[in-house]
């Protein structure tokens, strides 16, 4: 490929901040857009340029210019949107819950893989420059101990819930609840740095029947554990810290973004900041286009493996929790 021609599903906030990015990065370009209302998909069009506009999703998918798909819709759409996505020959990048069930995670990379189709998780963690600078630090903490993760927004959804309504992000018809959404960075930091825990269980709270609001999860490593805590139903501070045996690392504002990596040891203290736009999804749309054009799969899809597993960890802790999706 020469270029990017992406197509977006979604129109979310989230969407509007990727398109942001996209105008900053060379070889991608925006040039048609899905959404199942003609207003909120010219609206989006017009913002960003695309040139076309379908309510139609095999319509959409039928686009012979565009060749890469973005998608940001409600997480129990993801699976099912992203198979359709690459049988018709496409690129994806799927936002992150890449999909709710592990079984669907391994059918769509190997259908990526048997198509020689790029498959990515936008979990822009992955491509950020401090992670790397983080997994090259680590060993001057010495044998890990502890690891504490806090991820609190509290949404304005969550008033919406406290008036007796189900907004989509709390349904657990539309796979919601905040491990999906919010501690979810949290499990994929933990995961992509020690890989998958021996064991762990979710304690979530919860509004009734609506899937969790907030919750803690405890994962237990060989020599270690983990505590996990994210919500949408406070406020706190985030952060994530590594404490080992000879010192510490502490990751501002939390996983998701790890806008600083402070390493502390008996003799010496360093802070190590890498990334020079304080807006990571700059970073996530930067590697995939550079990856993507360079026809580098292994870059791709190296990091599924990482999104396997978190994908397991989510699907059996909510099930364990009493957290169950349609048809579950």
């Amino acid at each position: 490929m020469k270029e990017l021609r992406l197509g977006t599903i979604g129109s979310g906030s989230i969407v509007h901040t990727i398109l942001d990015n996209v105008k900053l990065v060379d070889g991608i370009r925006l040039t048609a857009v899905y959404s199942r209302t003609e207003e909120k998909g010219s609206q989006l069009a017009a913002e960003y340029g695309a040139e076309r506009v379908y309510t139609d999703l095999d319509a959409f998918l039928g686009d012979e210019e565009m060749n890469t798909v973005y998608i940001a819709s409600p997480n129990l759409l993801h699976y099912e949107q992203t198979k359709k996505a690459l049988l018709a020959g496409k690129h994806v990048i799927c936002e992150k819950p890449f999909c709710t069930k592990a079984e669907q995670a391994r059918e769509l990379t190997a259908l990526a893989k048997e198509k020689q189709l790029f498959l990515a998780d936008a979990v822009p963690t992955a491509f950020l420059p401090n992670l790397e600078a983080l997994k090259k630090e680590l060993p001057k903490v010495g044998r890990v101990k502890l690891v504490l993760g806090n991820y609190s927004q509290y949404s304005s959804r969550y008033d919406q819930v406290l008036k007796g309504e189900v907004p989509n992000v709390f349904n657990p018809q539309y796979a919601g609840g905040c491990l999906m959404d919010i501690n979810f960075y949290n499990v994929y930091l933990s995961t992509a740095l020690f890989g998958k825990p021996k064991s762990f269980v979710y304690y979530p709270n919860r509004w009734g029947e609506l899937a969790d609001t907030s919750g803690v999860l405890v994962m237990q490593y060989d020599g270690f554990v983990g505590s996990l805590a994210g919500a949408k139903d406070t406020w706190g501070v985030n952060y994530f810290q590594i404490e080992g045996e000879k010192g510490h690392i502490y990751i501002k504002d939390g996983s998701n973004g790890i806008a600083e990596v402070r390493v502390v040891t008996k003799d010496s203290e360093e802070t190590i900041n890498l990334q020079e736009n304080p807006e990571w999804r700059f970073y996530e749309v930067q590697k995939l286009t550079e990856y993507m054009l360079a026809g580098d799969y292994e870059a791709v899809y190296g990091r599924l493996n990482v999104m396997i597993d978190v994908v397991e960890i989510l699907e059996d802790a909510r099930k364990k929790a009493g957290i169950l999706f349609p048809g579950e």
